[in-house]
């Protein structure tokens, strides 16, 4: 198991960001399955109707993706929730992390899990903490 976050996750459904190693992580997903931060949803959402809203992706494709999401072996993590207010700040200080990027970090620390990312200032901060990146030379 992993942790996923968003800027992966939504490479899979973009043709221009498609890669081996995103197409590989993808695979891993569905053999081994992911966990998610409580917002992780939310995200993806924003950025479907964003992406929908300037022409990058069409009403039909964004609803075919989520059908398709919604089937992925992923767990919703709660915990980082009660972490906002602590460690997830000390992580957004530290690093100049958003919180919505911090509590993918605070999610790999705790459960000792590597991280998959496409996030530059993630993936820097998760290497300055000891987290291992998934997948990070393929």
């Amino acid at each position: 198991m992993i942790v996923l976050d968003a800027s992966m996750t939504l490479s899979w459904h973009f043709a221009d960001e498609i890669t081996p190693r995103t197409e590989a992580v993808h695979a891993d997903v569905i053999a081994e399955g992911a966990v998610v931060p409580i917002h992780w949803r939310i995200e993806i959402a924003n950025a479907f109707a964003t992406a929908v809203r300037y022409g990058r992706l069409t009403p039909q494709f964004r609803s075919e993706a989520l059908a398709r999401l919604e089937f992925l072996p992923v767990e919703i993590d709660e915990e980082g929730a009660r972490a906002a207010w602590g460690s997830v700040q000390d992580l957004c200080d530290r690093h100049r992390l958003t919180a919505y990027d911090a509590v993918y970090l605070e999610l790999a620390t705790r459960r000792n899990l590597k991280l998959a990312t496409l996030d530059r200032r993630l993936t820097d901060a998760a290497k300055a903490v000891g987290v291992p990146l998934y997948r990070q030379d393929s």
